[in-house]
């Protein structure tokens, strides 16, 4: 091995997966990287934002997040679900900052051989994502009120 090589080597990180985004970003290019000659199947998730949450009108919200652990936990996500389920490859991406109604807050993507593998590694990437990576949300409400909202983990058992 070369001394180039060597660098190299040091030099090429793994491919990211997990993204948080401070702007609005076009999804077709990140399904665009997931097509492959081994995927029959694509499934995504987007979420948007509502304008409303337990029976409140809801006028905007900001999410923040620890950002480097965000990206780490994110990741682990990712590689949980690629060795999980038969996919191909898998891709989410999360807006952090101020988002209006009806702006997308968060994509996940996954290419599989087969539906049914990507349906459920998508579904598991959304909720895994929801329920461990640090992302907060914070809730403005049209009757002057705000709220800081992040999911509890699931029940034990459940």
């Amino acid at each position: 091995m070369t001394d180039s090589d060597a660098s190299a080597s040091r030099s090429a990180a793994p491919e990211a997966r997990f993204a948080l985004s401070a702007a609005a970003f076009e999804i077709a290019p990140l399904r665009a990287g997931l097509l492959s000659d081994q995927a029959g199947a694509y499934a995504s998730f987007e979420g948007w934002v509502r304008d409303h949450h337990g029976g409140r009108a809801v006028l905007g919200l900001r999410y923040e997040s620890y950002a480097e652990l965000a990206l780490s936990e994110g990741e682990k996500v990712l590689a949980e679900a690629r060795e999980r389920f038969a996919i191909v490859d898998a891709r989410c991406v999360h807006r952090v900052g101020d988002l209006a109604i009806g702006e997308l807050a968060v994509w996940v993507g996954v290419s599989a051989a087969h539906r049914d593998a990507a349906f459920a590694a998508c579904r598991y990437i959304i909720d895994e994502t929801k329920a461990r990576v640090p992302i907060w949300k914070h809730e403005r409400y049209a009757d002057g009120g705000a709220d800081w909202l992040h999911p509890l983990p699931p029940a034990a058992g459940s």
